[in-house]
């Protein structure tokens, strides 16, 4: 027999358990306290719980005023880049006015220029004179540089054959002539220039090869037509001291030999000077020049001092009664700070003897350098005060575009062009000439 009522049951059990572990009575002081601490607690958490908000508060505050100044930037962004481009647009129109009166204050400047030297050379002929263009206005003048530029102006004319036939000059049709302009190594510049004067004229009209080829020719020789400038080697002083400065292998020292044979008929005294002295080469060829023309030449051993030697040929000049003194000099130009040292030192010299000399510096360039020789002239021109051009070597390139572009980047008188081997071949330069023969246009064909 089970004895049940002796035991206790299970709630019983958990009511006494719970009755033991029940807190016991606290003192009115331990209460105090009590609720003192929870008070604190619940301050605190307060307290944290209004220092976050406050920083979340602060927080959002800071975003917005982001957001706010993003915005207000952004607005002053776009009225400031609409203003530029009003302020692009109008500084590129008066660019543009200023551009267009400035070429044709440069026309008219040519056209004035070339009516003067017109009234010269008529009064220089009426004193009896000879006609310093002469050779220019040579039955045969216009072949022979047509010839020697006939590389060039097949590289051009070939070109333009067929390119514009009963076609409109629009957009599309200028891009193309300015993409043959810059290949013909008229430089990027000049062909710019030239079809924004075409497109001005004629844009959206319809042309031939033949009108074009004109307009071209036309626009050359107003870009060449201020340089154009005969030199009278008699004017100015006795005797007249001139430098020829250039590259190695430019023609520097062929040339110096044809102007002196040029010289020579004409009834000029003139001495030549081996101021190369580093090339033994350069020291025979002009010495092979002034023996065909019948003209001295004076020279010392390779590697002597060149100043001293020039300053030698202005005193034997001087006692001589001669008229010109023509200076052959190095052109090593791979050595740039020797090479402008030594030009420095021989100017410094001869102005010993004479504090206006030397007279002329005249630049030799290759044209089958292309446009390399725009920085050779740049090498050249403020270290040795370069006061005129010779481009030589004009009937062994394509490249007689790069005439024009040196015409066009610096104010530089040019002289004289090389259209082959003799005396004869090198011609006095003329604009009008010269952008007939590039373009492939006949000398009866008006521009």
């Amino acid at each position: 027999m089970i004895l049940w009522f002796g035991k206790k049951n299970k709630k019983q059990e958990l009511e006494e358990a719970g009755a033991e572990m029940r807190e016991p009575e606290l003192t009115p002081g331990e209460l105090a306290a009590k609720e003192a601490a929870e008070k604190e607690e619940a301050e605190r958490k307060a307290a944290e719980e209004a220092a976050e908000a406050e920083r979340k508060a602060a927080e959002q505050a800071r975003i917005d005023a982001a957001i706010a100044e993003a915005n207000r930037a952004w607005e002053e962004r776009q009225k400031s880049e609409a203003q530029n481009a009003d302020d692009e647009a109008a500084r590129q129109k008066a660019e543009n006015e200023l551009k267009i009166l400035e070429e044709r204050r440069r026309a008219e400047a040519a056209r004035e220029e070339a009516r003067r030297k017109e009234e010269e050379r008529q009064a220089a002929i009426a004193r009896g004179e000879p006609d310093p263009y002469a050779e220019i206005r040579d039955p045969g003048f216009f072949g022979k540089l047509s010839g020697g530029l006939s590389k060039s102006s097949s590289k051009l004319g070939t070109s333009l054959t067929g390119m514009f036939g009963g076609r409109k000059l629009d957009d599309e049709a200028l891009e193309d002539l300015e993409d043959l302009l810059i290949t013909s190594d008229m430089g990027a510049k000049v062909a710019a220039k030239i079809t924004a004067n075409l497109a001005r004229t004629r844009f959206d009209k319809d042309v031939d090869d033949d009108e074009i080829r004109r307009a071209l020719a036309s626009e050359i020789e107003a870009i060449m037509k201020p340089r154009e400038q005969i030199v009278d080697f008699s004017d100015g002083p006795r005797p007249r001291v001139v430098l020829f400065v250039g590259v190695n292998g430019s023609g520097k020292t062929t040339t110096i030999g044809k102007i002196a044979s040029k010289l020579k008929d004409q009834g000029a005294k003139a001495l030549l000077v081996a101021g190369d002295t580093f090339r033994a080469a350069a020291i025979e060829q002009l010495t092979v020049w002034g023996d065909r023309a019948g003209i001295p030449v004076l020279s010392k051993p390779t590697g002597a001092d060149a100043a001293g030697l020039v300053y030698e040929a202005i005193e034997q000049a001087r006692r001589d009664d001669l008229d010109l003194v023509l200076v052959d000099t190095a052109g090593r130009l791979q050595n740039k700070a020797e090479l402008m040292s030594e030009l420095a030192k021989i100017v410094r010299v001869t102005r010993k003897l004479d504090p206006d000399a030397p007279h002329d510096v005249i630049l030799v360039l290759d044209a089958t350098v292309g446009q390399n020789a725009l920085s050779q002239v740049e090498a050249f021109r403020h270290t040795a005060d370069v006061s005129g051009i010779v481009m030589t070597k004009l009937d062994g390139t394509a490249k007689g575009g790069v005439l024009v572009a040196v015409a066009e980047a610096h104010d530089l008188p040019i002289h004289f062009v090389g259209v082959g081997e003799k005396a004869e071949d090198l011609q006095p330069f003329s604009a009008e000439a010269y952008a007939k023969a590039l373009v492939g246009l006949t000398e009866e064909e008006t521009v």
